[in-house]
Protein backbone atom coordinates (compact mmCIF):
# COMPACT_ATOMS: atom_id res chain seq x y z
CA UNK A 1 0.00 0.00 0.00
CA UNK A 2 1.54 3.32 -0.76
CA UNK A 3 -0.33 5.83 1.26
CA UNK A 4 -2.13 5.76 4.92
CA UNK A 5 -3.68 8.59 6.11
CA UNK A 6 -4.45 9.20 9.63
CA UNK A 7 -7.09 11.83 10.91
CA UNK A 8 -7.48 12.25 14.28
CA UNK A 9 -10.54 13.99 15.11
CA UNK A 10 -13.06 15.51 17.67
CA UNK A 11 -16.89 16.49 16.82
CA UNK A 12 -16.19 17.05 13.22
CA UNK A 13 -19.36 15.38 11.54
CA UNK A 14 -19.76 17.61 9.42
CA UNK A 15 -16.62 18.30 7.40
CA UNK A 16 -15.85 14.02 6.99
CA UNK A 17 -17.34 13.38 3.76
CA UNK A 18 -15.92 16.49 2.01
CA UNK A 19 -12.46 15.65 3.23
CA UNK A 20 -13.31 11.91 2.93
CA UNK A 21 -14.61 12.66 -0.75
CA UNK A 22 -11.68 15.04 -1.65
CA UNK A 23 -8.69 12.24 -0.38
CA UNK A 24 -10.36 9.94 -2.52
CA UNK A 25 -10.42 12.42 -5.98
CA UNK A 26 -6.52 12.93 -4.99
CA UNK A 27 -5.71 9.22 -4.59
CA UNK A 28 -7.27 8.21 -7.71
CA UNK A 29 -5.67 11.03 -10.01
CA UNK A 30 -2.55 9.61 -8.78
CA UNK A 31 -3.31 6.25 -8.92
CA UNK A 32 -2.65 5.61 -5.34
CA UNK A 33 -3.37 2.58 -3.18
CA UNK A 34 -4.43 3.86 0.16
CA UNK A 35 -6.42 3.60 3.30
CA UNK A 36 -7.90 6.80 5.30
CA UNK A 37 -8.02 5.96 9.01
CA UNK A 38 -10.38 7.82 11.23
CA UNK A 39 -9.97 8.09 14.83
CA UNK A 40 -12.64 9.35 16.12
CA UNK A 41 -11.24 10.87 19.77
CA UNK A 42 -14.34 10.60 21.94
CA UNK A 43 -16.48 12.86 20.03
CA UNK A 44 -20.10 13.69 21.46
CA UNK A 45 -21.58 14.50 17.81
CA UNK A 46 -22.41 11.94 15.16
CA UNK A 47 -18.87 11.63 13.97
CA UNK A 48 -18.67 7.54 14.44
CA UNK A 49 -22.19 7.12 12.42
CA UNK A 50 -20.74 9.75 9.55
CA UNK A 51 -17.76 7.69 9.79
CA UNK A 52 -19.13 4.40 9.53
CA UNK A 53 -21.50 5.87 6.11
CA UNK A 54 -18.46 6.41 4.62
CA UNK A 55 -16.66 3.06 5.23
CA UNK A 56 -20.03 1.40 3.18
CA UNK A 57 -19.41 3.12 0.04
CA UNK A 58 -15.67 3.20 0.25
CA UNK A 59 -13.41 0.22 1.73
CA UNK A 60 -10.22 2.46 2.13
CA UNK A 61 -12.51 4.29 5.19
CA UNK A 62 -11.44 3.14 8.60
CA UNK A 63 -12.02 3.85 11.56
CA UNK A 64 -10.89 3.96 15.56
CA UNK A 65 -13.35 5.16 18.03
CA UNK A 66 -12.23 6.11 21.90
CA UNK A 67 -14.63 5.81 24.53
CA UNK A 68 -13.76 9.40 25.73
CA UNK A 69 -11.37 12.17 24.60
CA UNK A 70 -8.35 11.36 24.97
CA UNK A 71 -6.42 14.53 23.00
CA UNK A 72 -4.47 14.21 20.03
CA UNK A 73 -1.31 12.23 20.72
CA UNK A 74 -3.48 8.98 21.72
CA UNK A 75 -5.41 9.01 18.58
CA UNK A 76 -1.80 9.55 16.72
CA UNK A 77 -0.23 6.73 18.51
CA UNK A 78 -3.20 4.40 17.82
CA UNK A 79 -3.16 5.16 14.08
CA UNK A 80 -0.16 5.09 13.52
CA UNK A 81 -0.46 1.90 15.24
CA UNK A 82 -2.59 0.99 12.33
CA UNK A 83 -1.22 1.99 9.74
CA UNK A 84 0.47 -0.09 6.89
CA UNK A 85 1.01 2.52 3.63
CA UNK A 86 4.74 2.92 3.36
CA UNK A 87 4.34 6.49 3.58
CA UNK A 88 1.97 7.70 6.55
CA UNK A 89 0.27 11.37 5.95
CA UNK A 90 -1.20 13.01 8.90
CA UNK A 91 -3.94 15.75 8.89
CA UNK A 92 -6.52 17.61 10.83
CA UNK A 93 -10.24 16.80 9.84
CA UNK A 94 -11.35 20.80 9.58
CA UNK A 95 -10.21 21.03 6.14
CA UNK A 96 -7.77 23.21 6.74
CA UNK A 97 -5.31 20.97 5.15
CA UNK A 98 -5.55 20.61 1.65
CA UNK A 99 -5.65 16.89 0.43
CA UNK A 100 -3.81 18.58 -2.50
CA UNK A 101 -0.67 18.29 -1.13
CA UNK A 102 -0.31 15.07 -0.44
CA UNK A 103 1.02 13.88 -3.83
CA UNK A 104 4.61 16.09 -3.60
CA UNK A 105 4.48 15.10 0.50
CA UNK A 106 4.86 11.09 -1.14
CA UNK A 107 7.49 12.46 -3.36
CA UNK A 108 9.30 13.79 -1.27
CA UNK A 109 9.55 10.81 1.43
CA UNK A 110 9.90 8.29 -1.76
CA UNK A 111 12.04 10.14 -4.09
CA UNK A 112 13.86 12.60 -1.80
CA UNK A 113 14.34 10.03 0.87
CA UNK A 114 13.02 12.31 3.45
CA UNK A 115 12.51 10.24 6.88
CA UNK A 116 10.13 13.09 8.09
CA UNK A 117 8.35 16.16 6.18
CA UNK A 118 6.49 18.77 7.89
CA UNK A 119 4.28 21.17 6.57
CA UNK A 120 4.84 24.87 6.72
CA UNK A 121 1.63 27.10 6.95
CA UNK A 122 3.10 30.37 6.09
CA UNK A 123 -0.09 32.47 5.51
CA UNK A 124 -2.60 31.57 7.87
CA UNK A 125 -6.07 32.54 8.49
CA UNK A 126 -5.85 32.11 12.69
CA UNK A 127 -6.55 35.22 14.50
CA UNK A 128 -3.22 36.92 15.16
CA UNK A 129 -3.00 37.65 18.84
CA UNK A 130 -4.25 34.57 20.17
CA UNK A 131 -2.21 31.91 17.64
CA UNK A 132 -0.11 33.49 15.11
CA UNK A 133 2.31 35.11 17.43
CA UNK A 134 2.12 32.75 20.22
CA UNK A 135 3.10 30.13 17.54
CA UNK A 136 5.60 31.87 16.45
CA UNK A 137 7.32 32.03 19.93
CA UNK A 138 6.13 28.63 20.66
CA UNK A 139 7.93 27.54 17.44
CA UNK A 140 11.33 29.40 18.09
CA UNK A 141 11.66 27.94 21.29
CA UNK A 142 11.08 24.59 19.72
CA UNK A 143 13.83 25.30 17.38
CA UNK A 144 16.53 26.03 19.91
CA UNK A 145 15.95 23.53 22.27
CA UNK A 146 15.07 20.95 19.50
CA UNK A 147 17.64 21.44 17.51
CA UNK A 148 15.91 21.43 14.51
CA UNK A 149 16.34 24.79 12.41
CA UNK A 150 14.51 23.79 9.50
CA UNK A 151 11.10 23.69 10.68
CA UNK A 152 9.14 26.97 11.16
CA UNK A 153 5.96 24.89 12.66
CA UNK A 154 6.19 21.91 14.49
CA UNK A 155 2.38 21.97 15.60
CA UNK A 156 1.16 21.82 12.25
CA UNK A 157 -1.27 18.60 11.72
CA UNK A 158 -0.23 17.79 8.20
CA UNK A 159 2.98 15.86 7.61
CA UNK A 160 4.32 12.80 6.03
CA UNK A 161 6.61 10.14 7.86
CA UNK A 162 8.12 7.10 6.20
CA UNK A 163 6.51 3.84 7.44
CA UNK A 164 9.41 3.36 9.75
CA UNK A 165 9.35 6.33 11.61
CA UNK A 166 6.06 5.92 12.76
CA UNK A 167 6.50 2.24 13.73
CA UNK A 168 9.90 3.50 15.80
CA UNK A 169 7.97 6.63 18.33
CA UNK A 170 5.79 6.62 20.94
CA UNK A 171 3.93 10.11 20.65
CA UNK A 172 2.28 10.63 24.45
CA UNK A 173 0.48 12.84 26.30
CA UNK A 174 0.33 15.83 24.26
CA UNK A 175 3.81 15.35 22.34
CA UNK A 176 1.84 15.32 18.90
CA UNK A 177 3.63 18.88 19.06
CA UNK A 178 7.08 17.70 19.14
CA UNK A 179 6.79 14.58 16.74
CA UNK A 180 9.82 16.00 14.74
CA UNK A 181 11.63 15.90 18.15
CA UNK A 182 10.68 12.62 18.88
CA UNK A 183 11.65 11.32 15.62
CA UNK A 184 15.20 13.01 15.64
CA UNK A 185 15.30 11.27 19.00
CA UNK A 186 14.70 7.82 17.56
CA UNK A 187 17.64 8.79 14.94
CA UNK A 188 15.33 9.78 11.69
CA UNK A 189 17.47 12.69 10.95
CA UNK A 190 16.52 13.68 7.26
CA UNK A 191 13.31 15.90 8.49
CA UNK A 192 12.31 18.83 5.86
CA UNK A 193 9.54 21.00 5.59
CA UNK A 194 7.12 21.55 2.54
CA UNK A 195 5.21 24.79 2.34
CA UNK A 196 1.77 24.23 2.25
CA UNK A 197 -1.49 25.80 1.97
CA UNK A 198 -3.83 26.91 4.67
CA UNK A 199 -7.64 27.55 4.42
CA UNK A 200 -9.76 28.85 6.73
CA UNK A 201 -12.07 26.65 8.78
CA UNK A 202 -15.24 25.79 7.10
CA UNK A 203 -17.35 23.93 9.80
CA UNK A 204 -17.25 24.08 13.50
CA UNK A 205 -14.70 25.95 15.93
CA UNK A 206 -11.41 25.28 17.46
CA UNK A 207 -11.20 22.32 19.58
CA UNK A 208 -7.86 23.50 21.53
CA UNK A 209 -7.47 26.30 24.02
CA UNK A 210 -4.86 29.06 25.10
CA UNK A 211 -3.90 26.39 28.20
CA UNK A 212 -2.27 24.05 25.07
CA UNK A 213 0.75 27.33 25.03
CA UNK A 214 1.47 26.49 28.86
CA UNK A 215 0.98 22.74 28.36
CA UNK A 216 3.57 22.94 25.71
CA UNK A 217 6.02 24.49 27.13
CA UNK A 218 6.20 22.33 30.33
CA UNK A 219 5.72 19.01 27.30
CA UNK A 220 8.96 20.47 25.65
CA UNK A 221 10.77 20.75 28.75
CA UNK A 222 9.78 17.02 30.20
CA UNK A 223 11.06 15.93 26.37
CA UNK A 224 14.08 17.90 26.33
CA UNK A 225 15.14 16.42 30.07
CA UNK A 226 14.00 12.69 28.82
CA UNK A 227 16.13 12.84 26.02
CA UNK A 228 18.71 14.07 27.39
CA UNK A 229 19.10 12.85 30.92
CA UNK A 230 16.28 10.18 30.69
CA UNK A 231 19.12 7.08 30.73
CA UNK A 232 21.40 9.04 32.81
CA UNK A 233 19.57 11.24 35.41
CA UNK A 234 22.61 11.29 38.26
CA UNK A 235 24.69 13.45 35.54
CA UNK A 236 21.89 16.39 35.94
CA UNK A 237 20.64 16.38 39.86
CA UNK A 238 24.72 14.96 40.90
CA UNK A 239 25.54 17.69 39.23
CA UNK A 240 23.51 20.84 40.21
CA UNK A 241 23.63 18.89 43.66
CA UNK A 242 27.13 18.99 43.81
CA UNK A 243 27.45 22.42 42.62
CA UNK A 244 25.23 23.58 45.54
CA UNK A 245 26.51 21.75 48.39
CA UNK A 246 30.39 22.88 47.46
CA UNK A 247 29.27 26.65 47.12
CA UNK A 248 27.63 26.31 50.63
CA UNK A 249 30.34 24.46 52.09
CA UNK A 250 32.64 27.14 50.67
CA UNK A 251 30.31 29.46 52.31
CA UNK A 252 30.40 27.75 55.43
CA UNK A 253 33.81 28.07 55.55
CA UNK A 254 33.91 31.97 54.93
CA UNK A 255 31.73 32.51 57.90
CA UNK A 256 33.58 30.38 60.23
CA UNK A 257 37.17 31.39 58.58
CA UNK A 258 35.82 35.10 59.46
CA UNK A 259 35.08 34.09 63.08
CA UNK A 260 38.21 32.73 63.68
CA UNK A 261 40.16 35.54 62.03
CA UNK A 262 38.65 37.85 64.45
CA UNK A 263 39.38 35.97 67.75
CA UNK A 264 43.41 35.15 66.67
CA UNK A 265 43.56 38.69 66.17
CA UNK A 266 41.84 39.60 69.46
CA UNK A 267 38.36 41.18 67.95
CA UNK A 268 34.95 40.98 69.02
CA UNK A 269 33.46 38.29 66.77
CA UNK A 270 29.53 38.52 66.11
CA UNK A 271 28.18 35.21 66.79
CA UNK A 272 28.31 32.34 63.23
CA UNK A 273 24.47 32.25 63.64
CA UNK A 274 23.81 35.94 63.35
CA UNK A 275 24.89 35.87 59.92
CA UNK A 276 22.43 35.62 57.40
CA UNK A 277 25.00 33.94 54.96
CA UNK A 278 25.17 31.62 57.44
CA UNK A 279 21.99 30.28 56.54
CA UNK A 280 21.99 30.68 52.68
CA UNK A 281 25.22 28.10 52.83
CA UNK A 282 23.25 26.17 54.96
CA UNK A 283 20.41 26.01 52.68
CA UNK A 284 22.43 25.38 49.45
CA UNK A 285 23.98 22.37 51.59
CA UNK A 286 20.68 20.58 52.06
CA UNK A 287 19.69 21.48 49.22
CA UNK A 288 22.64 20.15 47.12
CA UNK A 289 22.69 16.85 49.22
CA UNK A 290 18.78 16.33 48.42
CA UNK A 291 19.09 16.94 45.01
CA UNK A 292 22.42 14.20 44.89
CA UNK A 293 20.04 11.60 46.72
CA UNK A 294 17.32 12.81 44.19
CA UNK A 295 20.16 11.52 41.80
CA UNK A 296 20.96 7.95 43.34
CA UNK A 297 17.05 7.42 43.70
CA UNK A 298 16.32 8.11 39.97
CA UNK A 299 19.48 6.19 38.72
CA UNK A 300 18.03 3.24 40.42
CA UNK A 301 14.60 3.94 39.17
CA UNK A 302 16.24 4.13 35.42
CA UNK A 303 18.34 0.91 35.89
CA UNK A 304 15.36 -1.38 36.84
CA UNK A 305 13.18 0.29 34.35
CA UNK A 306 12.34 -2.61 31.32
CA UNK A 307 13.04 0.20 28.83
CA UNK A 308 16.61 1.14 30.07
CA UNK A 309 18.15 -1.05 27.61
CA UNK A 310 15.63 -0.26 25.00
CA UNK A 311 17.23 0.98 21.24
CA UNK A 312 16.66 1.84 17.80
CA UNK A 313 18.20 -0.60 15.37
CA UNK A 314 17.64 -0.02 11.99
CA UNK A 315 19.22 -3.58 10.65
CA UNK A 316 21.07 -6.62 11.78
CA UNK A 317 23.68 -8.27 9.15
CA UNK A 318 23.49 -12.28 9.82
CA UNK A 319 21.89 -12.23 13.39
CA UNK A 320 18.66 -12.53 14.78
CA UNK A 321 16.69 -10.77 16.87
CA UNK A 322 17.41 -12.11 20.05
CA UNK A 323 14.95 -9.97 22.51
CA UNK A 324 16.67 -6.46 21.22
CA UNK A 325 13.63 -5.24 20.36
CA UNK A 326 14.26 -4.99 16.58
CA UNK A 327 11.66 -5.68 13.80
CA UNK A 328 12.97 -5.41 9.84
CA UNK A 329 10.28 -2.46 7.63
CA UNK A 330 11.32 -2.30 4.77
Amino acid sequence: MNISVVVPLFNEEESLPELSQWIERVMKANNFSYEIIFVNDGSTDNSWQVIKTLSQSNDAVKGIKFRRNYGKSAALYCGFKEAQGDVVITMDADLQDSPDEIPELYRMITEEKYDLVSGWKKKRYDNKLTKNLPSKLFNATTRWISGIHNLHDFNCGLKAYRKAVVKNIEVYGEMHRYVPYLAKEAGFIKIGEKEVKHQARKYGVTKFGLNRFVNGYLDLLSLWFLSSFGKKPMHFFGVVGSLMFLIGFIACCVVGGSKLWCIWHGQAAPLVTNSPYFYIALVMMILGTQLFLTGFVAELVSRNSSTRNKYQLEELLNLEDNGLGFSKID
